[in-house]
């Protein structure tokens, strides 16, 4: 047996490196996502209980798709910051080869989830302001769990295929990866095997994955403006765009990191630029999505005040 597959045969697992080698930095670090990662929990858990606790609420599309979205965003955020904050916290860095793999299934399957689910609810403003008539019958609970339903599915067909192709990868003695968790650019940077195939899928079905979904938001919005401009009344207009405002914010956060970082060749992407898109949207945008669509809602506002009552 030769030197290179023996190291092949003994690798255990990977090192994260995460953002700093200095201790300060380290404990520095800790502290901001630790309250980070806390506010996420806390906000989406909210969204979640005020939407399952009120029937009116679970059975508007707007909001059934919202508690799907919080759900999601919890899973995306826990598949990647507990393990860097544990590793933050005990100065390990060690992460087994089964942990990466389930580590990296999870956080594709809640992104791809999260870019479906967005698409969702675009075609659900697009129904309720291009077509009020038929909104009733076209967006029924029936067809919001499929959409649901399909859009975890899918998410967790595409995450599956990824890691039964990175599966078959073998990974030589360095065994190093330049971020705080397993990602997909990262450890096909440091595997042995030939990985054009991935590469050219992860591009290709990539950019299937996330542009199909993002086509369909941009052709819901240019309809649901078009729409907008020709009402007579400037304060139906404010009430339109108002009721699409959270969900812009969500669309341009999310599509505007993952699009510049995932929908390029491995070869071609740079650590530093990889860490800074992943804090906004594994720590910033699942954080601030509940904020986002709470901060000027009547109908949650009113949630949380009855809850507030039940409760105290």
């Amino acid at each position: 047996m030769n030197k290179e597959q023996k190291n092949q045969t003994n690798f255990a697992g990977f090192i994260l490196l995460g953002f700093s080698s200095s201790p300060d930095s380290q404990g520095f670090i800790f502290p901001i996502f630790l309250c980070m990662y806390l506010l996420c929990l806390l906000g989406n858990l909210l969204i979640i209980l005020l939407i399952f606790s009120n029937t009116n609420l679970l059975h508007t599309p707007m909001y059934f798709f919202l508690c799907h979205l919080s759900l999601a965003d919890l899973g995306f955020s826990s598949a990647a910051v507990p393990k860097m904050l544990y590793n933050l916290l005990t100065q390990t860095k060690t992460i087994s080869y089964n942990g990466c793999l389930t580590q990296m299934y999870f956080f594709v399957s809640f992104a791809a989830t999260d870019n479906f689910l967005l698409a969702s609810m675009a075609y659900d403003r697009y129904v309720a302001i291009c077509r009020p008539l038929h909104y009733a019958r076209v967006m029924s609970f029936k067809r919001c769990l499929l959409l649901a339903a399909g859009s975890w599915l899918m998410a967790h067909s595409h995450s599956l295929l990824y890691i039964l192709l990175v599966s078959d990868f073998t990974f030589c003695s360095f065994r190093e990866i330049p971020h705080f968790f397993c990602d997909l650019h990262p450890l096909l940077k440091i595997s042995c095997s030939d990985t054009s195939v991935v590469d050219k899928l992860l591009v290709s079905e990539g950019i299937a994955i996330v542009l199909g979904p993002l086509l369909l938001i941009l052709f819901s919005y240019i309809f649901i403006v078009l729409k907008v401009v020709k009402l007579p009344s400037r304060s139906k207009k404010y009430k339109a765009f108002s009721t699409c405002s959270a969900h812009l914010t969500t669309v341009a956060l999310f599509y505007g990191t993952v699009i510049g970082t995932y929908l390029r060749p491995s070869s071609s992407y740079s650590v530093s630029r990889l860490r800074v898109a992943s804090i906004f949207y594994t720590v910033v945008t699942p954080m601030l999505n509940p904020f986002i669509y709470s901060l000027r809602n009547s109908e949650i506002h009113a949630a949380i005040k009855r809850l507030a009552r039940n409760w105290f």
